[in-house]
């Protein structure tokens, strides 16, 4: 299986304990993926989808994206 170069570069674990260590947040999977979507960066499809269509989804706050998108220009993958 093929990895883009993007993929290679960190894990959800890795962003997550890179924004805890320089801003103190924690960030979800949710709100890393909403942040790397936002920056055009391709996820695989999601299977495990709600049931219902009209779901809500809680969004990534400001100051949390922000520490996400320092996260990701750290590892290179913007």
């Amino acid at each position: 299986m093929d990895l883009t170069a993007a993929e290679k570069k960190a894990t959800y674990e890795e962003i997550k304990a890179y924004v805890k260590e320089h801003t103190g947040l924690k960030v979800s999977n949710l709100y890393i993926a909403q942040v790397k979507q936002k920056c055009g960066i391709i996820e695989r499809e999601n299977y495990n989808k709600p049931k219902s269509e009209n779901a809500r989804q809680p969004q990534c706050p400001p100051e949390k994206e922000t520490a996400i998108k320092a996260a990701l220009e750290h590892f290179g993958m913007i």
